[in-house]
């Protein structure tokens, strides 16, 4: 699935929530349902700098194709970094790279987020990208 594709869905998704609380409850059931961050993955060079909470994200390249994964100490944190998981994990760098991460804006969501917590989207959104970057 293309990354168009992925982020029509999430949108999708993501539409069908009445209000915020159920749309964070949405999100923070994304972050329950990532698997386990391998240990290799779980130091400091691996931290994204800038957010509240701490993130850990690794990158594997397998088949042409970045796999991401990654765990954090704060559920909705968690969340977050679950959905450019799900937007972006399994793509090769180029598209990863090509891909529109504002299209997330689409769903109202940095609106609704404390100002350090819309920071560190765009923070994450730019530390996947980079890595991409590295591996094209």
């Amino acid at each position: 699935m293309s990354y168009d594709e992925r982020i029509e869905a999430l949108l999708d998704d993501m539409s069908i929530f009445e209000d915020w609380t159920e749309k964070y409850e949405f999100i923070i059931s994304l972050g329950r349902k990532l698997p386990a961050l391998p240990d290799k993955y779980r130091k400091n060079t691996n931290l994204i700098k800038g957010c509240q909470s701490r993130v850990w994200v690794g990158t594997e390249m397998k088949d042409g194709k970045m796999q991401i994964m990654a765990d954090s100490d704060s559920l909705i944190t968690k969340g977050l970094i679950a959905l450019f998981i799900r937007l972006l994990s399994g793509l090769t760098p180029a598209e990863i790279q090509a891909a529109n991460l504002h299209r997330l804006d689409e769903c109202g969501l940095k609106e609704h987020l404390a100002s350090t917590r819309a920071n560190a989207l765009s923070t994450m959104a730019a530390t996947i990208q980079k890595a991409a970057a590295a591996n094209a």
